[in-house]
């Protein structure tokens, strides 16, 4: 893994440090590099849901037709008429969050749809993850980077698998 280096200045999402605060909601246009189509039986519903319990703000939409709804920079999901699938799928699509917004999001959804969430749960690349399952049956996880701390458990499993972390 020599060949990467650190580019967190070409990313929304904060250094993960104490206290950090979460960027703001992006409102700008740009091409977008990756988004995720959830198919929903009820747009108005899933709407709802993906801005009270995830965080998330209509962008735009066309009545009927598509709901973009976006959180930070390059968070994307596009809505639009479907079915709603039969149970969660394996598949799962990962936002980027910070630690203070992990708890609010989960009541926020357990609130919206009781039985919603799942964790969080702390991994050992050094994260603290959510599982929401949607309305339309979308596996979302809420991921937030803990602190480094280079003497820890998950910095040990981190450069067992050859990634070094930032320097203190």
């Amino acid at each position: 893994m020599t060949d990467t280096f650190p580019a967190f200045d070409i990313s929304p999402v904060p250094r993960p440090e104490p206290g950090v605060e979460a960027p703001e909601l992006f409102r700008g246009l740009y091409g977008m590099p990756m988004f995720v189509t959830v198919p929903t039986s009820d747009l108005a519903a899933s709407t709802e849901f993906w801005v009270r319990g995830l965080g998330f703000f209509d962008l735009f939409s066309v009545p009927g037709q598509i709901v973009h709804l976006r959180r930070w920079a390059f968070q994307d999901v596009l809505l639009v008429p479907g079915g709603t699938a039969e149970g969660a799928p394996a598949l799962s699509v990962s936002f980027s969050c910070v630690l203070d917004q992990l708890d609010g999001i989960a009541a926020a959804c357990e609130e919206a749809s009781p039985g919603s969430t799942s964790g969080p749960r702390h991994r050992p690349w050094n994260s603290v993850e959510l599982e929401v399952v949607t309305p339309e049956n979308a596996r979302v996880i809420m991921t937030a980077a803990r602190p480094y701390d280079p003497g820890s458990a998950e910095a040990r499993y981190l450069r067992d698998m050859g990634i070094e972390g930032p320097e203190g």
